[in-house]
């Protein structure tokens, strides 16, 4: 893996060095295998780009350049540069959620900064053949930031009152909270509505498409 960016200027130059490369070619470089499709390597091309960024917090909580306050987020597009599906945020928290703010929540700080890097996402294009696009740095607006902060409220509430399976897709305008599990064998610990401990699917927090849609429209517009 290459070493640890120093700035954020850094970390910028880096993802424009590897705009327009294919996965192939970066693949090759970092000594990694092109898997045949994502259906069993979701993560594949998060780690890749790790590589050469060199992101180093992995899957913890915190930001990917965590000395930079910087999150690292690949985003699938089409042909017409609309993003092909929501982004995952982070885990959402099911127990020890009473105090807990959107000042101070994984969601705020994950998105406080976030270095999003465009990939080809068409399916008919083959895995290797994939190319990077264009990297940006962005930070919420206060408008964007009124609306994540109101979606987490309301999410939040849900859980704090134990319905938890009462959030659907349909739940919250930019964020919605999610099911987040590799099988519906893996379950976890949240509360239900009489208080009493349920066990019930993890849940993530991801950003619809239109979200992400207006941020990369701002920018590149």
């Amino acid at each position: 893996m290459k070493p640890e960016p120093q700035s954020e200027q850094e970390l910028l130059e880096r993802a424009w060095q590897i705009a327009g490369m294919s996965y192939q070619q970066l693949a090759e470089e970092a000594n990694m295998i092109v898997p045949p499709d994502l259906k069993k390597d979701k993560g594949w091309v998060g780690q890749l780009l790790e590589w050469h960024l060199g992101a180093t917090a992995g899957s913890k909580p915190q930001q990917d350049f965590e000395n930079l306050g910087i999150e690292l987020k690949s985003i699938p597009i089409s042909y017409s540069g609309k993003p092909l599906e929501t982004t995952f945020v982070c885990v959402a928290p099911l127990t020890g959620v009473h105090g807990l703010t959107w000042e101070n929540s994984h969601v705020r700080n994950k998105l406080s900064r976030v270095l999003w890097v465009p990939v080809e996402g068409e399916r008919e294009i083959p895995l290797a053949e994939r190319r990077v696009g264009s990297p940006l740095i962005w930070s919420p607006s206060q408008e964007e930031e009124d609306q994540l902060k109101a979606d987490w409220e309301e999410l939040m509430e849900f859980i704090v009152l134990g319905k938890v399976s009462q959030i659907t897709a349909k739940h919250g305008e930019v964020l919605q909270l999610r099911p987040k599990a590799a099988n519906g064998r893996v379950l976890t610990e949240a509360y239900g509505s009489n208080g009493k401990p349920i066990r019930t699917l993890p849940r993530g927090f991801y950003l619809r498409t239109q979200f992400t849609a207006n941020i990369l429209q701002n920018h590149y517009a």
